[in-house]
């Protein structure tokens, strides 16, 4: 059955609550940032502690990394012929590629990419279509760009502060997970030097503390700004083409990338729909099988002609 998004032409939202669950055990590793380690604050209902489990930064990277295969240097098969930017580095005949915005934690805002010349004259120049003394238009200017170099960048938002530092977009899909009732679960080991462990300045045996937490409850939270994707103008083909893209993706995430680390592998338990009420979540059976014809319909209404913008690295 083709996916049926008309439950949501009227709704400024589309909300989600994933509940997850350490693999095996108990204990998981939370994200960490320098100068600050684990992210906890107070729950304001007053039970015990939160600690962020995973930032809205790194949710972004993990969505867009479950569309992309590897092996293939390709997005994975439902989503080929979406648009993206590839950066190569020639040398002679000899073409060897770096990098892509799918991969780019900034997308097209990378250096690798906006600092290209081919990005200036095919995306900057052709389709972004500055003009002096007239105010940017986002909606009708950066959008449309996005849409025919680099789609995902509609769904993550990209600040092209490479370009003009007044030129940004929100992310249309935010996510992160978060565990509640959290206690720190304090351990440690030793780093063992099998033949002289009497060495200094940690080439010895070094032991270690080590800070796993546990929780009451872990879950994920998503965010799908359907009131943006409306504000976009592209028509009704396309924000059915980004709500899909967006729900794949976030469906694939609970497929094959909840392993956020070593010390951090989840299982998804249950996940809802919180708003609108009685909307259900297309499974990724069905999302897979529809967006082919989904992309196929937005590039017969002569959108994707080239999906891929190769870039030459400056670096």
């Amino acid at each position: 059955m083709p996916l049926d998004f008309s439950a949501l032409q009227d709704e400024p939202r589309l909300l989600m609550e994933a509940v997850l669950k350490p693999v095996q055990g108990h204990r998981f590793q939370p994200t960490g940032f320098p100068n600050l380690g684990h992210a906890r604050y107070p729950s304001p209902e007053g039970d015990g502690e939160i600690v962020l489990v995973e930032s809205a930064q790194s949710m972004a990277n993990r969505l867009e990394a479950v569309c992309w295969d590897e092996v293939a240097d390709d997005w994975v098969e439902p989503l080929k012929g979406l648009p993206y930017v590839k950066v190569v580095k020639r040398d002679g005949d000899d073409e060897e590629t770096v990098t892509n915005s799918v991969l780019e934690a900034h997308r097209i805002n990378s250096e690798y990419i906006a600092r290209s010349d081919e990005f200036k004259s095919e995306f900057v120049e052709k389709a972004m279509k500055f003009q002096k003394n007239r105010p940017f238009d986002v909606r009708k200017q950066l959008a449309p760009a996005l849409l025919e170099f680099d789609i995902n960048s509609l769904i993550h938002g990209v600040f092209l502060e490479e370009v003009a530092g007044v030129i940004r977009l929100p992310r249309t899909l935010s996510a992160f997970i978060e565990a509640s009732d959290a206690k720190v679960a304090e351990s440690g080991g030793v780093k063992f030097n099998r033949v002289d462990p009497s060495l200094k300045e940690g080439e010895g045996n070094v032991p270690y503390a080590r800070d796993e937490w546990v929780a009451a409850g872990i879950t994920a939270y998503f965010n799908l700004d359907l009131r943006q994707i409306r504000a976009f103008g592209l028509g009704r083909d396309i924000e059915n083409l980004l709500i899909a893209l967006a729900l794949f993706k976030v469906r694939r995430f609970f497929a094959v990338g909840l392993r956020l680390r070593s010390a951090c592998d989840l299982d998804l338990c249950r996940i809802a729909v919180t708003r609108p009420e009685g909307f259900e979540l297309p499974a990724l059976a069905d999302l897979k099988e529809d967006l082919p014809d989904l992309i196929n319909t937005v590039r017969a209404g002569g959108h994707f002609k080239n999906p891929v913008l190769t870039v030459t690295s400056r670096k």
